[in-house]
């Protein structure tokens, strides 16, 4: 099943199937979400949760009990259920069940609240610990924008000045190894070269916004202000790129696998609530 919300410059669709947007249109019909063909990744926007990245041999402990964690996460594989609707707002929940207690032993609420407002979508993340014991968790976004024209027609403008350093990933780790974005007035050009090494894995950042620009113009802002991590990605000669607000991301290489110390992570108390969102502006 799909939900469709609207306003007079937006239409945004999103997938119940893990609550997953996979479309924004603008009232001239043009797409500004990735189609989703599987020849280069079948996704489109999938939420990132319980991890972010990939575990130290996909399993991590709690109180020296191991678990199993695929990449990312399964909340993006899991049926969501629409709970609140209005013509330009969307809210899906997902329960912990005995499915994911098998993955991951904490009882929780993980809602996505979509809401339109003008030319821009805002993607709401609120996480609830429904259990009586702390939680650990991460949490993330991974929209992939489409760019229908040449990929080096494309730049990235901060929204700050700053020493973009990011670490690179090994073995879909994260290495100590960091490399550092070079940027001229403010902007990087694209080139599928940016990205032979995986993707761009940048723990902090000062910018709190990150504009593609087509041709030298304005296309589409990801706003992140809540978010202390991004992720950057795309694939060999793939028309999109991935600009991805996170908390969290893969374990290091000499991570432990207790999931309450794994770097990056948020632990919420019991009875408690998370909020964070984002947006995509449409320029």
């Amino acid at each position: 099943m799909n939900t469709t919300i609207s306003n007079s410059s937006l239409t945004a669709s999103i997938k119940h199937s893990g609550a997953e947007l996979f479309s924004i249109k603008d009232n001239q019909n043009k797409e500004y979400i990735w189609e989703g063909n599987p020849a280069f990744w079948g996704k489109h926007s999938p939420v990132l949760f319980p991890i972010v990245g990939t575990l130290k041999n996909n399993t991590y402990t709690i109180y020296e009990k191991e678990y199993q964690l695929s990449r990312h996460g399964f909340a993006r594989d899991m049926e969501f259920q629409l709970i609140d609707k209005t013509e330009n707002s969307a809210v899906f929940s997902l329960q912990s069940n005995a499915e994911t207690l098998q993955k991951y032993p904490f009882d929780f609420e993980l809602q996505l609240i979509y809401t339109l407002e003008e030319k821009e979508l805002t993607i709401a993340y609120k996480v609830t610990n429904k259990g009586n014991s702390k939680i650990p968790f991460s949490i993330g976004a991974h929209p992939a924008l489409a760019l229908p024209e040449d990929f080096e027609n494309y730049a990235f403008q901060f929204e700050k000045k700053e020493t973009l350093k990011y670490n690179l990933l090994e073995n879909d780790l994260i290495s100590d190894k960091t490399e550092i974005l070079e940027t001229k007035d403010n902007l990087v050009p694209l080139n599928y070269k940016l990205f032979e090494n995986d993707a761009l894995v940048f723990k902090t950042l000062e910018s709190n916004s990150l504009t593609i620009l087509e041709n030298s113009k304005p296309y589409v802002k990801v706003n992140f202000k809540d978010f202390p991590s991004l992720g950057i990605w795309t694939k060999e000669q793939a028309p999109f790129v991935c600009i991805e607000p996170w908390f969290g991301y893969s374990d290091t290489a000499d991570n432990t696998g207790d999931l309450f110390k794994k770097e990056g992570i948020l632990v919420l108390d019991a009875n408690d609530t998370f909020n964070a969102k984002f947006s995509i502006q449409i320029l």
